[in-house]
């Protein structure tokens, strides 16, 4: 059917002849994404799961490859689904192109902070300094890593927040999931106490400790670690699991103070003396 309005043709069959393959087209690419780019991430995170045990992998590190190639194949999907989005409405991008690469030369200096993650996420990776599921320090930031990228790693901090930290500014990496940990405990007892005797408490208790499978060495009853204002200082110490330090460092602390009291040893609190001056 044609209708004319100042002079002006318009053909529905023809235009409805080049709308619905287009229609199709889009429609089927769509669909082709929806489905294969699940799939895609699914086959990629078999893969590295099944190379991880044949090349005994730790955990953490089969996480951090899992994560990070199924980003990369993310943005190379996107890419693509751009690419054949212009050929579906012919769209021509050589020159599109061409003019990528005149945009991208002028705002290349202000990219520099972004190449620069990029290269020291990279090096991250390659280095293994850190991995999901390892408690760091960097960077201003405390807490365990949950996922590390090429630009950005993100933190949880231990109250909860999600720190999205830029590569660039993860320096001084401090790995405390390396290996095992120290558990560490200062107690101070009274001054009019006998030190040999609360030494020889606390003895028995790291011995009770000893049998817990979370210790890998000791822990063991180091001596007077410091002479405070009102106390004398005592130190325990063990080397336990890598994450268990905490707990233990807890357990520790409740045992020692049940053997104190069932002892008779003061642990010694802030004492205030207050002096009233008569006025004649």
């Amino acid at each position: 059917m044609d209708i004319f309005d100042d002079g002006l043709t318009l053909d529905f069959g023809a235009l409805l002849s080049e709308i619905i393959p287009v229609a199709l087209r889009l429609g089927l690419l769509i669909l082709a994404f929806v489905i294969f780019v699940p799939i895609g991430k699914k086959i990629i995170e078999t893969s590295i799961r099944r190379a991880g045990k044949n090349e005994k992998l730790t955990p953490g590190r089969v996480k951090t490859l899992e994560k990070l190639l199924v980003n990369v194949f993310s943005y190379a999907m996107i890419f693509v689904f751009v690419l054949m989005l212009f050929g579906t409405f012919d769209i021509n991008i050589a020159p599109l192109i061409a003019g990528a690469g005149i945009i991208g030369l002028a705002i290349g200096f202000g990219a520099q902070g972004l190449v620069s993650d990029i290269v020291t996420g990279f090096f991250i990776l390659l280095e293994r300094q850190i991995e999901i599921d390892d408690y760091v320090t960097s960077g201003g930031y405390d807490g365990i890593v949950e996922e590390v990228g090429l630009r950005t790693t993100k933190i949880r901090s231990f109250d909860g927040t999600l720190n999205f930290v830029p590569n660039r500014l993860l320096v001084g990496v401090s790995n405390h999931s390396r290996g095992n940990m120290r558990a560490l405990v200062d107690i101070g007892i009274s001054y009019d106490e006998n030190i040999d005797e609360a030494i020889t408490v606390l003895e028995k208790v790291c011995a009770e400790f000893q049998e817990d499978e979370r210790f890998k060495d000791g822990p063991n009853a180091l001596g007077v670690q410091g002479l405070g204002s009102s106390d004398v200082v005592l130190r325990v110490v063990g080397q336990t699991e890598n994450g268990q330090q905490w707990a233990c460092e807890r357990d520790m602390r409740k045992r020692i103070k049940l053997a104190f009291d069932e002892s008779g040893i003061e642990i010694p609190y802030p004492h205030q003396v207050n002096v009233h001056k008569e006025s004649n």
